[in-house]
């Protein structure tokens, strides 16, 4: 379902949409980023998941076991959210908590045998999902625009270099 915000800001079906706004970047992904949300966030809950899920399960896969910190920073998510994905993680035993032997006040986060199945279902139902999202482009069109937006993204997160140490 539409938002106010979304819905006044989109044309309805059977309205042309004025040639300025077609032709503004920000206004294009804005709309390309609602549709990919609504998309992902409904395929995914068919899966009984949520992107916040997979991003975890992804992060422990690819980069390791983690603190809650660690994976606050290696995702995005709020370390006060963090605790719910985690605990919803670990209720459906896809991934484990165990204290840290180098500080015993936290937690390291590892993937479970049974989250690396469930992180690779996850991965087809994204895959299908994104062909979706992606139809009208062919293969090459896809990773060149995967590509771009990565380039666009990077530049605009890049932190600014460090100022030397004296």
């Amino acid at each position: 379902m539409n938002s106010r915000a979304e819905a006044a800001d989109m044309p309805h079906d059977g309205e042309k949409t004025p040639d300025r706004l077609r032709r503004r970047a920000s206004r294009l992904l804005s709309g390309m980023t609602a549709r990919s949300d609504r998309l992902i966030n409904e395929g995914l809950a068919q899966a009984d998941a949520r992107k916040w899920h997979y991003a975890v399960l992804a992060s422990l896969h690819e980069h390791g076991p983690g603190s809650q910190a660690t994976l606050s920073r290696r995702t995005g998510i709020y370390r006060s959210d963090m605790v719910g994905v985690l605990n919803e993680l670990a209720e459906r035993g896809l991934v484990g908590r165990a204290p840290d032997p180098d500080d015993r006040r936290r937690n390291v986060i590892t993937i479970t045998a049974q989250g690396r199945r469930h992180l690779r279902r996850l991965d087809k139902v994204l895959d299908d999902l994104h062909d979706e999202l992606l139809a009208p482009l062919t293969p090459a069109e896809r990773d060149q625009f995967v590509h771009l937006l990565t380039r666009l993204l990077d530049h605009h997160t890049r932190q600014a270099p460090h100022p030397p140490t004296s």
